[in-house]
């Protein structure tokens, strides 16, 4: 009897989302306040274990000390990807023959954009376009040692891996130092090349499409979103100024923050030898889409910042919430982060 009591209260006192055992309700309760669990964390497709990471989730699958039900589970049914786990090994393979990312085609289409200027402007006005771009920028060194970062190469392409805008740049100070080895760039692609102001409003204008920047919101509007890895390095070196509700920057987003290089994430290189902007674009640009397909269950109000969950777990709350279960506290939870499969509701 005295076991069945414990087993029911250690089951009280167990979080719902990340299984953390607590030895109190209340510090059940405090967890759940500051913990931010909700439907958009990556989660473990057999025990249903909530993840902050996608780098943890892989680690609670496949890492050095993983849950053995679940690593065995999905060493037969599981995408090694994109961590989806599968009826049958034969609906795995085909999925995983598809969601496999390969570098192959990037890397030749990318090796033909080196052979001039790619120039696919136009504000679309009535037309949509592509609303969703991604950017990545190259940079050669300035300064009296050569460490002054300065875009001497910039790409931007659509979501379907056109390229838009394809260019060298022209820095407004001299550069010192070309990093051959990893730009590919020589002094004779920037003598002609296109000044960087130029550049600069190009890329700005392309971005607003036609909307006055204090205008551009979150959800909805003619503005493009921006893809892109590192973004606040690139749009610095372009001295370009754009709105954070439109950024997707794969290096800040909460679910990708513990993978060391995007190439970890992706499955294949593209950190060695000379570095295509290019590449960069295609695989932000698959990452991000990616991401946005994820399906997770629509809630009206999902962020923790939204007006209507001010209180969820107010501290006024205690007593009401201490009577909750620990999966009604989990329906009530939300997340600290835009999910970026909302962009298909809000962005379409």
């Amino acid at each position: 009897m005295d076991c069945r009591i414990e087993s029911a209260e250690t089951h009280r006192n167990k979080c719902a989302a990340c299984f953390r055992q607590f030895n109190k309700l209340e510090h059940l309760v405090e967890h759940m306040r500051i913990s931010y669990h909700s439907v958009h964390e990556p989660t473990c497709g057999i025990c249903r274990k909530h993840c902050r990471s996608f780098e943890s989730l892989r680690e609670h699958l496949i890492g050095p000390l993983p849950k053995q039900e679940c690593r065995d589970i999905f060493s037969y049914r599981g995408c090694k990807f994109c961590l989806k786990v599968f009826d049958s090994p034969n609906t795995r393979r085909i999925h995983q023959e598809k969601c496999q990312h390969s570098a192959t085609n990037a890397g030749i289409i990318g090796r033909f954009s080196n052979l001039g200027l790619r120039d696919n402007f136009a504000i679309s006005g009535g037309a949509r376009g592509p609303q969703v771009v991604a950017l990545a920028c190259k940079m050669v060194g300035g300064g009296s040692d050569g460490s002054l970062d300065l875009c001497g190469r910039v790409c931007l392409t659509d979501e379907h891996e056109n390229i838009i805008f394809h260019s060298y740049v022209k820095p407004p100070i001299p550069v010192t130092n070309y990093r051959y080895e990893t730009t590919g760039i020589r002094p004779e692609y920037l003598r002609d090349a296109m000044p960087m102001r130029q550049v600069q409003r190009r890329i700005q204008d392309f971005l607003c499409n036609g909307e006055p920047m204090w205008t551009i919101r979150a959800r909805g509007g003619r503005a493009r979103i921006l893809v892109g890895h590192g973004l606040d390095h690139d749009l610095e070196s372009l001295q370009i100024e754009y709105r954070t509700e439109k950024i997707r920057d794969t290096a800040k987003y909460p679910p990708l923050m513990k993978t060391s290089k995007l190439s970890n994430s992706l499955k294949y290189d593209i950190q060695a030898g000379i570095q295509d902007p290019y590449d960069d674009c295609v695989a932000t640009m698959r990452l991000y889409m990616r991401m946005r397909s994820q399906v997770h269950r629509t809630q009206d109000y999902p962020l923790v910042s939204d007006p209507q969950n001010r209180n969820n777990f107010a501290s006024w709350r205690q007593s009401e919430l201490e009577r909750m279960t620990p999966e009604q506290m989990l329906e009530v939870s939300r997340s600290d982060y835009y999910c970026w499969c909302m962009d298909s509701l809000y962005n379409p």
